[in-house]
């Protein structure tokens, strides 16, 4: 035991010296040259990114690090790189942090960059390493406020509240007490669970201006939030007292009386907080929105709705978000020509509003009058020239109406026009391309552009479901047909539509028991028409010719001109064509 136990200490002792013997390499030094060429280098990228040419920048940046790796300024920036990736891991993060830091550590000084710094370890989870950024900081620029606020924000997202109120008080000390101190001091207190420290933040604010409507109303919500509504109702009369107009004590009397259920109460009061003029537009969109969809929870979508919208519109005729608003919703009631009126009336106000424009082309596409929606499309291209969504809203439109040359012309339009690195534009584009000439029965045609899509995007759900379908129409290769479907689903298992494909190739595939079980859960999601008629072909095919017929007339009634339709329900029976 003894030889051994020797022979190991003579081992490391031999080995020691040989490490000890052994030289380390000294590291490269840059040259001035190389130096220079850096600087040159990194300018340049500042150049392209102010360009807006990041590629080139991330490139530039890239080549100037490698050349001269001890330029702290220039490691900072690929660090800020590294973090910002589309791609980036958690490793290249570190990474990222690690090269920052070289420049934290030699200059701690500048502002930007170690501010950055501060808050980039604050969001990847080093809490210490940020704080002690933003002390080396404020030690430095000690007559900051703004740098003095950021160290107590993150004293307290890193749970140290009590240090964070502490540099509050030190603020209040240095530059007077704000609003904005107190009530971050009460978020603290309230983080804390210490509801008498937040209640006397609280008053030692109000002592400051009793008649403030504001303090009083902040005061109101704070003993709210510890469930003592008569002190809450006290401070609310308070501010209604010291500002009988003041919009804000209405919002909060109608959030008391929502949360306690008396409903006649806080609709009075959402329509006083709504008539007031003291309560900005915002303010009010927010509040109405927030009554739109608590009624529409309890599918309650009454004339009171469309009242409030009236009011607000008699107050404010030219805000655009108003009439955006009442669009949305009427949207959601299906009622499309009301929708419609609406948003004419908003992009009257703002006729630059992209988004407008192709909600606008969407509802009239609903609302089947594709004339109407290629009219406002190309009025929405004359403010938006390059728009590509809204070209390729315009191209759908003629699909629809059957022209499918100018169609096929506008995809191609917008093929030209798109990125050639935007694979899933490019992939969309040419699948709708195939789903045109699929209705003009080029099977060649169809089946390249469907390829073709595949190959620039493999896992495009759109291409895989249209190919799918138009394959299981067909009855061709069904069981890529079905791969395809199944992927598909998988991208997006509540779309009706792609659950509804997976169906149909089952039902090509004459598997009519996996076709009822993948149509039943479509028409859960989307009761449309086409997928009633499918069901209805499946019910058929699995001996339920009574509810087979059932299902062709709901789809009927959704399309009443379906020739197809009108003969299975006066005969009852299937029909393929």
């Amino acid at each position: 035991m003894r030889r051994y136990t020797l022979y190991i200490l003579l081992l490391i002792m031999a080995l020691s010296a040989a490490a000890a013997g052994k030289k380390v390499p000294e590291k490269k030094s840059v040259s001035l040259a190389d130096k220079r060429k850096a600087e040159y280098i990194f300018v340049e990228a500042q150049a392209q990114k102010l360009k807006g040419n990041y590629d080139a920048f991330y490139d530039l940046l890239t080549r100037a690090h490698e050349i001269d790796p001890d330029n702290t300024a220039i490691s900072f920036y690929m660090g800020m790189c590294l973090l910002k990736m589309n791609n980036t891991t958690i490793a290249r993060c570190e990474q990222g942090l690690e090269l920052m830091k070289q420049h934290f550590e030699a200059q701690p000084e500048d502002l930007y960059e170690t501010t950055f710094y501060s808050d980039a370890n604050l969001q990847f989870g080093h809490p210490d390493e940020a704080l002690r950024a933003l002390k080396v900081l404020n030690e430095q620029n000690p007559n900051r406020w703004e740098l003095q606020m950021r160290l107590a924000e993150a004293y307290a997202r890193s749970g140290d509240y009590v240090q964070s109120n502490a540099t509050y008080d030190s603020i209040a000390t240095l530059f007077g007490d704000a609003m904005q101190i107190t009530s971050n001091k009460i978020e603290n207190y309230m983080a804390m669970n210490d509801s008498v420290g937040a209640l006397e933040e609280m008053r030692n604010c109000l002592a400051q201006a009793p008649q403030n409507a504001s303090y009083n109303i902040a005061m109101s919500g704070l003993f709210q939030h510890y469930g003592m509504i008569d002190s809450a109702f006290y401070y609310l009369d308070r501010a209604q007292e010291y500002d009988p107009d003041n919009g804000y004590v209405y919002l909060t009397r109608a959030e008391f009386y929502r949360m306690s259920g008396d409903t006649v109460a806080y609709e009075q009061q959402i329509n006083n907080a709504l008539m007031a003029e003291q309560v900005d537009v915002d303010t009010k969109l927010g509040v109405l929105l927030s009554y739109i969809t608590d009624k529409m929870a309890r599918e309650d979508t009454t004339q009171r709705i469309d009242n409030l919208f009236t009011v607000l519109i008699d107050q404010h005729p030219h805000e655009a978000k108003i009439h955006q608003l009442y669009s949305e919703y009427l949207y959601t009631k299906k009622d499309y020509a009301g929708a419609i009126e609406q948003l004419s009336y908003s992009l009257d106000v703002n006729p630059t509003d992209a988004d407008g424009w192709r909600n606008m082309v969407i509802i009239n596409m609903l609302n089947d009058d594709y004339a109407a929606a290629i009219k406002a499309s190309e009025k929405a291209l004359e403010y938006n020239s390059d728009n590509l969504d809204l070209m390729g809203y315009v191209a759908g439109c003629y699909y629809q109406m059957k022209k499918y040359d100018k169609a096929i012309e506008l995809y191609q339009k917008v093929l030209t026009m798109a990125d050639s690195t935007d694979v899933e534009r490019r992939a969309n584009i040419i699948t709708g391309m195939g789903d045109i000439y699929g209705e003009m029965n080029d099977t060649a045609r169809t089946i390249e552009c469907y390829e073709e899509a595949l190959q620039i995007d493999p896992y495009n759900s759109g291409a895989l479901n249209n190919y799918a379908y138009y394959l299981a129409q067909r009855g061709l290769h069904l069981d890529r047909a079905e791969r395809m479907a199944a992927l598909a689903v998988k991208d997006e298992p509540d779309n009706a539509n792609f659950i509804d494909t997976y169906a149909w190739v089952f039902f090509a595939m004459k598997d009519y028991e996996k076709a009822l079980l993948y149509i039943k859960s479509a028409v859960e999601k989307d009761e449309d028409n086409h997928l009633l008629e499918h069901y209805g072909d499946i019910l058929w095919f699995v001996d339920e010719h009574e509810a087979a017929v059932e299902q062709w007339q709901k789809a009927l009634e959704e399309d009443p001109e379906n020739e197809l339709l009108q003969r299975k329900v006066k005969d009852k029976t299937y029909y393929e064509k």
